[in-house]
């Protein structure tokens, strides 16, 4: 994965960050990404839209598509770069818990 970024960044708002979780609404235009980040703590994805990801990793890439308000955990340790590779906006709130 290449260090330069050529695609629009996600945006990142915190919305709530406790000593039990800290919870971000992540927003992107489409083609927008998180930037490659590991994961640190385990975490619960909600989705508010209808979400297409592109998932990219040491392995490659896959596309990975997410209805609306189906929620899943993964674990902390986790590295990857998250983009959007729908056409329209999507919206996902990320609660990690520590």
């Amino acid at each position: 994965m290449s260090q330069y970024r050529a695609r629009p960044p996600a945006l990142a708002t915190l919305l709530l960050d406790d000593a039990v979780v800290r919870i971000t609404r992540w927003d992107f235009e489409p083609g927008a990404d998180t930037g490659v980040h590991t994961h640190g703590l385990g975490y619960v994805v909600v989705p508010m839209t209808d979400c297409k990801f592109l998932l990219e990793d040491r392995n490659g890439s896959r596309r990975v598509d997410v209805a609306k308000g189906a929620a899943y955990r993964r674990e902390a340790g986790g590295e990857h770069n998250v983009v959007n590779a729908g056409s329209e906006p999507m919206t996902f709130i990320e609660i990690e818990y520590k």
